[in-house]
């Protein structure tokens, strides 16, 4: 008799046990399903606060380029400063909108970006001094971060460089050089246009 009270309190703690484990193992598979969740949560806001970051940039340059298009030159002073006017108040509301997304880097691609950085950073000091010359250097930069294979030359050193930044600043780089591109794109137009213009009939300068 006794044994048999025995056998049943065993039994009861195997069960207790036993149910114990399913219910923690449970509580841990909810857990993690909550984290995984969260976690996709996270990175959606990180893509959203890059995303307000990118189209941040990319207001103040669209505004930038309207103050400085060819447009702006061949209108009255007066309408062209009651523009100005308008376009810096909306670069200074666009400028109060704060946004900002930090890239989590290791040593190595902390170095990788330095030199990046520091490359291109090279080329933009002298785009004035040649600005065909430096915007294929700053083509080559770029073709350098593409996943396919360009058309064009391709820079084998940043290559080798870029290939070490951390995801998200290759996109940050590729973007910076895509935008550096537009611009001395919009600077070798500008220079053009006023060439034209100086050679258009009546616009000599005649020497008596």
């Amino acid at each position: 008799m006794a044994q048999s009270k025995v056998n049943q309190v065993k039994g009861s703690d195997a069960e207790n046990k036993f149910f114990r484990s399913v219910s923690m193992a449970d509580r841990s598979g909810r857990l993690l399903e909550t984290l995984d969740n969260l976690e996709l949560r996270v990175e959606t806001l990180r893509e959203a606060a890059a995303s307000m970051e990118q189209e941040k940039e990319t207001l103040l340059e669209l505004i930038q380029s309207v103050q400085n298009s060819q447009d702006m030159k061949h209108i009255s002073e007066g309408e062209r400063e009651e523009l100005n006017v308008t376009a810096d108040r909306l670069i200074g509301r666009t400028l109060t909108v704060m946004v900002s997304v930090e890239t989590i880097r290791s040593l190595q691609q902390e170095e990788a970006l330095s030199k990046a950085t520091a490359l291109i950073d090279e080329v933009v000091s002298k785009v004035l001094e040649d600005l065909r010359s430096n915007k294929k250097r700053l083509v080559a930069l770029y073709n350098a971060c593409s996943s396919d294979t360009p058309p064009g030359p391709v820079d084998q050193k940043f290559q080798s460089i870029i290939i070490g930044c951390a995801l998200e600043d290759q996109k940050k780089i590729k973007s910076r050089l895509e935008k550096l591109i537009r611009n001395v794109s919009n600077a070798n137009r500008s220079i053009t246009l006023l060439d034209q213009q100086k050679a258009e009939p009546g616009n000599y300068n005649h020497v008596y």
